[in-house]
């Protein structure tokens, strides 16, 4: 499933790289790409949104919100 993660506190590329980074470490995660301009993870997962915060809070970001992914067709 595809997620989108809502980061507070993503500042610069390399915090945006080393939370990409995390991410893809785990198991069931296939892909993920930050965007500290707009403050979001783009993550294809099996995990729940649980697993997915309590990942990003580790990394030491604080997530605000993880919801599906919309694509241009719905």
């Amino acid at each position: 499933m595809k997620k989108v993660i809502e980061i507070e506190d993503l500042c610069c590329k390399t915090c945006a790289e080393r939370l990409e980074r995390k991410l893809l470490l785990m198991d069931g995660v296939s892909g993920a790409k930050a965007n500290f301009k707009r403050g979001t993870v783009n993550v294809e997962t099996t995990l729940s949104d649980g697993e997915l915060s309590a990942a990003v809070r580790e990394v030491g970001f604080t997530p605000t919100a993880v919801r599906p992914r919309k694509g241009i067709f719905g």
